[in-house]
């Protein structure tokens, strides 16, 4: 959209452009309120923030979408009131009567929804694969006669059933080339995983090779390679950073990340998803301003940002955290 300046306004942003006595041009862009100069070899540099679209749901879908869950919250309620009555069969486990004096393992609402909601679409989950993980793979018909409580294999192999929700990135599980005798040779040497911390288990030289790699690609003194897991964002985290220092965390950061920031008692600021103008102003700001208050330097910076954003998770793992530790 042009404007009677002669300039043009991008996602709210002026951008103003005049010729100088050289030939070149010299930009104008206007920044949180500010207009700043964009030039760079005589050339103009526009910086174009990064937007990301998500399509928001029609109104009638999220409707239905709660009124389902209400629905079937309602006849869980109902089911459940059955049983207590002996009117359905009750397939859940339950406490034996010489221990329903003990503490309770667990709450009775805390199983209401795989007891009456997901039992009843038990079956798109946990398929059995007889075949390698590949784009398409074989799958173990199974049928259920107690709607779903329990399977039995009638024995029949489902064909080439398309795989959408497979960790095989790099389709290695169904390559069967001159690759795999690398992968061989690896695994008689090391096995098919240390199973546990490496302060357990020890480190192998191939955790200090890889910290080396990592430390080389991102330009820094070292770095530290943990086992993915959830306990692994959550519990170091607090040993990275304490009171007095803050952390930076993507928007879209997985909950691990989040509860290790909020476990940490460090002050917690945000920045927009991939948008490194949003974490630069928030940078600029605490170098320069330092703690509310007392206006001291922060004792450490912490930027948190994940290298693979997930939407959905199935399980804690295969997630590469980036933490990078800035201190005065």
């Amino acid at each position: 959209m042009a404007n009677s300046g002669g300039g043009a306004v991008c996602n709210g942003n002026l951008h103003n452009h005049r010729k100088q006595s050289d030939g070149s041009q010299s930009g104008n862009y206007t920044e949180n309120g500010t207009v700043k100069e964009a030039q760079q070899n005589g050339k103009p540099h526009i910086y174009k923030p990064f937007v990301e679209f998500f399509e928001e749901a029609p109104l009638h879908v999220m409707v239905f979408t709660y009124l389902g869950y209400g629905i079937g919250t309602l006849f869980g309620y109902l089911r459940d009131f059955m049983r207590n009555w002996g009117i359905e069969k009750c397939n859940a486990a339950v406490e034996r009567e010489e221990q329903k004096d003990f503490v309770p393992l667990y709450q009775n609402f805390e199983n209401f929804y795989t007891r009456n909601l997901y039992m009843r679409i038990r079956d798109n989950w946990n398929r059995p694969v007889c075949s390698a993980p590949g784009s398409l793979f074989d799958m173990l018909e199974r049928v259920s006669d107690d709607y779903n409580w329990t399977f039995r294999y009638t024995g029949r192999i489902i064909k080439d059933v398309i795989n959408m929700g497979s960790y095989n990135f790099l389709g290695m599980a169904a390559r069967y080339d001159e690759s795999m005798r690398t992968v061989k040779e690896v695994l008689e040497a090391y096995g098919v995983g240390v199973a546990s911390t490496r302060h357990e288990m020890g480190t192998l030289d191939k955790h200090a090779e890889l910290e080396d790699l990592v430390a080389k690609f991102l330009n820094v003194e070292a770095a530290m390679v943990f086992g993915m897991g959830f306990a692994t964002n959550s519990m170091n985290i607090p040993a990275l950073v304490g009171k007095g220092c803050l952390i930076l965390s993507d928007e879209l950061n997985h909950a691990s990340l989040v509860l290790g920031a909020r476990l940490s008692g460090a002050t917690i600021r945000i920045f927009k998803h991939n948008n490194m103008q949003s974490l630069e102003k928030l940078l600029r700001d605490a170098v320069i301003y330092g703690q509310p208050r007392t206006r001291r330097a922060w004792k450490k910076i912490l930027i948190l940002v994940e290298g693979i954003y997930r939407t959905l998770w199935i399980t804690y793992g295969f997630t590469h955290i980036v933490l990078l530790m800035l201190c005065p």
